[in-house]
């Protein structure tokens, strides 16, 4: 049973990753024809032991689209013309998505306007309403 660690506290079960061989698409003459070099990781994010509660969070936000209605992270890589390299292609990214879920986020630290840019904004405010005050209908002469 090999383990792919991705920090000090994760570490992942090669089990847990399903990887399907399918054929590239784009350029590449008869090889993108004849052989499957492609390689479709999928990895299931919800079922995953290894993932702590605010990670398995996180790594859902990040993985967008990827992620089925199921749980299930899609991870295709067929940028490479062997197998191989799309396997390990693929499970870097897995492995990176996983890293940056596990950072926790920065907290955010409330700040106030500047002097200035208040200053700025009551700039615009006032130049913005001598503006539409001019477009206003005018006293016509008789």
């Amino acid at each position: 049973m090999a383990m792919i660690r991705i920090t000090d506290s994760i570490s992942l079960d090669e089990r847990e990753m399903e990887e399907n061989f399918v054929r590239s698409t784009g350029p590449g003459g008869q090889n993108v024809n004849k052989l499957s070099t492609a390689v479709q990781l999928r990895f299931d994010v919800r079922r995953s032991p290894a993932l702590l509660p605010a990670v398995r969070a996180r790594l859902e936000r990040l993985a967008g689209r990827r992620l089925t209605t199921e749980g299930v992270l899609i991870i295709i890589a067929q940028r490479h013309r062997t197998q191989e390299r799309n396997r390990e292609e693929a499970r870097e990214k897995l492995v990176d998505l996983i890293r940056r879920a596990a950072e926790p986020p920065k907290p955010r630290h409330k700040t106030k306007p500047t002097l200035g840019s208040k200053r700025r904004r009551l700039e615009t405010k006032t130049r913005r309403s001598r503006i539409k005050r001019l477009r206003g209908a005018r006293p016509t002469e008789d």
